[in-house]
């Protein structure tokens, strides 16, 4: 049931505002709320918490916020966001970006209580949505239509406001970026009236300007989306080693609908994902699944009975394992190598087929806490294939290089380094933006997280800083690298940050995203320290 905020559990400890806002943001039932008495036109708006530490769902961001509301109506939020009463209303959706995109300390909307399924279209496909609702929950409701989403990134606890803004992406030479399949969206300003509904129809290039706005253009309260028939997925999981890879890479670009290379540093083993439809009335394959569980993850606890021989593995799934071991030095090259090895050799172990779901097919696990930033970069089209002798494609050329800056600089690189592949959006401020049939390639370095001790995420943390600084050192400007908008954070040292920002203005629109700011968020409401400095 619902108490007041200062309310507990039965039995048990009271709640974090960090478990409250993911309660929120998932829609528990058990969620403590209270009624906002205090501000005139919103005293019956349902605010969960005052004086707040909001976290984020890896832990790695985090910030003391004043004011949390989470509207239940869309009437709710029209009155808070045009009540002239706050001076930031930042919208939040599930706290899951890594860089905390969605975080101000002055005020925030979670719209986790603006669920709701409102219309499936059958005949069009598409489904209109309010923008808290979640993408696991979208997928079920749609279900029973034959339908699904184009494509999902790795996880599917977003909310679908929250996954649009950000520009989102799942993999596949020919499949956009989520913001593509974004039909109409409706969005409440502080101006007044019921809010604006945009489209390629109605007010076009400020629908391209919003549908990749990371919140900064209004509060999504509202998404039609484009979907695609439902259908299942037949994947297969091999290894191959970097010769491999850029022999083959042309054709498997066009052979499979969605493919990622998981790229394990320090080795000369790469995992290959790939997969396509079950065509209409084609008989599901026999599913061929490789070692036993034991059997793959046999390197990882040999080499963890070696290195911590008090740590029991008995019962620990891969990723448990990889966290163990890395726990025992994470930032010891040497270290982090016999471990990318030990992860190189379990999946050799792994290779295989299995069919299912399109959503339980592209979903995965993308391990436990960690850091992790990810960069995409324009490589070209698909309409001409790479003769035989011309150079690499720009995507494995850069692959090529960065294993040669983290074996140069002896980075303890953790694994994966994961790479995808989406084709433009019609979005000015999408990392992809470009036309339907260009190709982009995005490419995700990683640190894990492995232990609670405050000193050693510290130092974690700061080598993660340098491990991407190098990158952009080394690569950024050859490669016009654009980082993911839930994963860029700003620069700190003066000439970093003013040659971020020159790099900002140049992939993108500034100046036309900043008046259509100033236009529809005049005082800065949505606005926060993240947006202010990348937008200056």
């Amino acid at each position: 049931g619902v108490g007041g905020a200062g309310g507990a559990r039965a039995g048990r400890e009271p709640w974090s505002w960090s478990q409250r806002l993911r309660a929120v943001a998932f829609g528990a039932a058990t969620l403590y709320v209270a009624r906002a008495q205090f501000v005139d036109g919103v005293d019956d708006v349902t605010f969960a918490s005052e004086s707040s530490t909001v976290e984020n769902w890896s832990g790695t961001k985090r910030v003391e916020c004043e004011k949390v509301f989470a509207p239940e109506t869309e009437e709710e939020l029209r009155r808070l966001v045009q009540s002239g009463r706050f001076s930031k209303l930042r919208p939040v959706g599930s706290a899951l970006s890594p860089n905390g995109v969605a975080f101000e300390k002055r005020g925030m909307l979670s719209m986790g209580l603006l669920d709701k399924v409102l219309e499936v279209d059958v005949e069009k496909k598409q489904v209109r949505l309010q923008a808290g609702a979640r993408v696991r929950e979208v997928v079920e409701h749609l279900r029973p239509y034959g339908l699904t989403l184009q494509n999902y990134a790795s996880i599917r606890e977003q909310q679908m406001g929250g996954f649009t803004q950000v520009g989102a992406h799942g993999t596949g030479a020919a499949i956009p970026p989520v913001d593509e399949t974004v039909v109409e969206m409706k969005i409440i300003t502080p101006r007044g009236g019921d809010g604006l509904r945009l489209s390629a129809e109605s007010e076009p290039d400020m629908f391209k300007l919003a549908k990749c706005g990371v919140g900064a253009l209004g509060v999504v309260s509202e998404l039609t989306i484009q979907c695609v028939d439902a259908h299942k997925l037949v994947e297969y999981t091999w290894t191959a080693t970097p010769e491999e890879i850029e022999k083959k890479h042309e054709i498997w670009l066009r052979e499979y609908q969605h493919i990622r290379y998981m790229w394990i540093p320090h080795t000369e083993t790469v995992v290959v994902v790939a997969s396509n439809p079950l065509k209409p009335g084609e008989r599901e394959p026999r599913i061929r699944s490789g070692m036993a569980e034991k059997r793959r993850v046999e390197p990882l606890v040999r080499l963890l009975k070696e290195v911590a021989p008090n740590v029991d593995p008995a019962d620990m799934n891969f990723g448990q394992l990889r966290d163990e071991l890395l726990k025992v030095n994470p930032l010891d090259v040497e270290h982090v190598k016999r471990v990318n090895a030990a992860e190189a050799e379990f999946w050799k172990r792994s290779s295989g087929m299995r069919v299912d779901w399109s959503d339980q097919i592209l979903g995965f696990d993308c391990g436990g806490q960690q850091h992790v930033l990810e960069v995409a970069f324009p490589v070209g089209d698909l309409e001409r294939e790479r003769p035989e002798a011309a150079p690499l494609r720009a995507d494995l050329q850069f692959m090529r290089e960065l294993r040669e800056m983290i074996v140069k600089y002896q980075i303890p690189a953790h694994a994966p380094i994961e790479q995808r592949w989406t084709s433009g959006s019609s979005s000015p401020m999408s990392p992809a933006a470009g036309t339907p049939n260009s190709l982009h390639s995005w490419v995700g370095i990683i640190m894990y997280l492995p232990t609670d001790v405050q000193a050693e995420r510290d130092a974690i943390t700061n080598a993660f800083k340098a491990y991407g600084a190098k990158e952009f050192d080394e690569l950024g400007d050859k490669y016009e690298l654009r980082t993911h908008w839930a994963k860029i954070e700003l620069e700190t040292d003066p000439e970093r940050l003013k040659k971020q920002r020159e790099k900002i203005h140049q992939h993108y629109p500034v100046k036309e995203f900043n008046v259509a700011r100033k236009m529809i968020d005049p005082h800065g409401l949505f606005t926060n320290p993240l947006i202010a400095g990348l937008f200056k």
